[in-house]
């Protein structure tokens, strides 16, 4: 009988200029997937193709959220698809991914096919870049603060412009979002309850008001296309609890709201690890490249919890008799 799996797969934050040359070089099954995405979607424009872009960067390239957020797709599936052809098969039980990964667990589950997701997650990409640039906005992450401490910063700090809570990535981390004037402030408040701040390096307020344009696209976009119910749980970042696997048009509606809501990973594992079997019949953690960024979050999580990272082909290999997505 197969063992079952949970397969989480990473967001936004996980570029790294190299990932998936492994997987690539290592398999036929990996490198389909790369060509499948430079046939889908054009990069020329940003300097080459999506995975020349993925492989070689450059790193401020890649780090666009236009080229990111569908890199991080691409090579997720494509180590994904060559642990499919290893040893010791495996069926998936259970997806979650974080902000954008949760796109690839939706595509793992059957929702959409490999194209629509990346057509999908490209358009969220440029639409959110856009939003980013108009928007003038940043984000803060707060360390040692709870999610009233963080509140607190926000309500402290705000001073009439936009700042919220943006991601609840584990205890003890949390990420606000908002105009870079409110961040600034919150920098030095964060102090007043308790915590550190330390402002982070990206394009713009995610999971903010702010990226309100960019959920306006993304309803557009979605509508196009027509998602199959799902094959597996998938989790939600928005509710932090699993979609409902039958119901297209709410699935939908969360996937918009998540652009300008939190997301809120730490709830999410921790009632999905809460709900696993235990003993002989516990399904294994595993995370899709690139990169380990899930299991770092995951010790902060339940410290109890293994997680098993997949960014080369070294690693351990993850297989599935599931449908093929």
């Amino acid at each position: 009988m197969a063992n079952a799996i949970v397969v989480l797969c990473p967001g936004q934050g996980a570029q790294l200029v190299g990932m998936g040359r492994g997987w690539n070089d290592s398999s036929a099954a990996a490198a389909a997937i790369f060509s499948r995405a430079d046939a889908t979607i054009d990069l020329t424009s940003l300097g080459g193709t999506l995975s020349k872009l993925s492989f070689d960067g450059p790193t401020e390239t890649l780090n666009r959220t236009d080229v990111s957020q569908p890199a991080l797709y691409t090579c997720a599936i494509a180590s994904f698809h060559a642990m499919q052809d290893q040893e010791n098969p495996s069926v998936i039980s259970a997806c979650a991914g974080l902000s954008l990964g949760e796109y690839t667990a939706l595509h793992l589950a059957g929702a959409f096919s490999f194209e629509d997701g990346l057509r999908l997650v490209a358009t969220r990409g440029r639409m959110m870049q856009s939003a980013a640039q108009a928007s003038q906005g940043g984000m803060v992450a707060l360390i040692g603060a709870d999610e009233s401490q963080a509140q607190a910063v926000c309500d402290g700090a705000a001073k009439g412009d936009v700042l919220v809570c943006a991601n609840f990535n584990a205890p003890g981390q949390i990420v606000l979002s908002g105009h870079a004037s409110a961040c600034d402030r919150a920098l030095e408040f964060a102090a007043t309850v308790g915590c550190r701040a330390t402002r982070l390096q990206v394009a713009g307020a995610f999971h903010s008001p702010l990226m309100a344009p960019a959920a306006e696209a993304m309803q557009k976009a979605l509508e196009t296309v027509e998602f199959r119910p799902l094959t597996h749980q998938v989790w939600s970042n928005v509710t932090a609890l699993p979609h409902d696997m039958n119901n297209s048009d709410l699935l939908k509606k969360l996937l918009v709201d998540q652009i300008v809501c939190p997301v809120r990973w730490s709830q999410s594992m921790s009632a999905l690890v809460a709900g696993l079997p235990v003993g002989a019949d516990r399904p294994a953690l595993h995370e899709l490249a690139p990169g380990s960024v899930l299991k770092g979050l995951m010790r902060r999580i339940d410290k109890s919890c293994e997680i098993t990272s997949h960014d080369k082909p070294a690693d351990k290999p993850v297989h599935s008799e599931a449908q093929r997505p």
